[in-house]
């Protein structure tokens, strides 16, 4: 099933998923059935998993120019609060933020077309997410917006005192300072 955001080509998507007596089935990823959905055409070629804390914040993270992203983010354990920023400069939702919880429980997933930032909050001990990326990881067009820029104002669910930052994402830049 799709569920769609307030962003073209931003989708929630609720794979199929069979539970009986001998445990559970689910069908993560079908390139064709994606692309029928939802238009997507990329091919993912990169597959990156974090475990985390309750209380991290990953983000908000962009890969620029020939080495922009799409992604496809679903939770293996645990729950996060999943945020996006469309950054599309000749888009009508330029600047605006979009957030849902993903979950083990819930089993969604959202798929993050090219030229968004993204970033997510752990809202559970040990919650593994896992992503994959239509482009390789390319350092030098990393890019980013430091999570608690005062006009996103996005409420990450965690309180002040217990989010965690790596030591970089504590230097990305205001959204204002920021150009696509």
């Amino acid at each position: 099933m799709i569920i769609e955001t307030p962003f073209k080509d931003c989708f929630i998507i609720k794979p199929a998923f069979f539970e009986d007596d001998r445990g559970s089935f689910l069908l993560e990823y079908n390139k064709n059935q994606l692309k029928q959905l939802t238009g997507f055409e990329g091919e993912f070629v990169m597959g990156n998993q974090s475990i985390s804390k309750y209380g991290v914040i990953r983000g908000l993270h962009i890969q620029k120019g020939e080495f922009a992203q799409a992604k496809l983010v679903r939770v293996i354990q645990g729950k996060i609060l999943d945020v996006v920023v469309d950054v599309r400069i000749n888009s009508k939702t330029f600047g605006k933020v979009f957030s849902t919880e993903l979950s083990k429980e819930n089993q969604k997933q959202i798929l993050i077309p090219r030229g968004f930032l993204h970033g997510f909050s752990v809202l559970e001990n040990d919650t593994i997410v896992a992503y994959r990326c239509d482009n390789y990881y390319y350092p030098l067009s990393e890019d980013g917006v430091i999570y608690n820029d005062k006009k996103l104002n996005i409420d990450w669910k965690i309180p002040k005192d217990k989010i965690i930052l790596s030591k970089k994402d504590m230097q990305l830049k205001e959204f204002h300072k920021f150009i696509i």
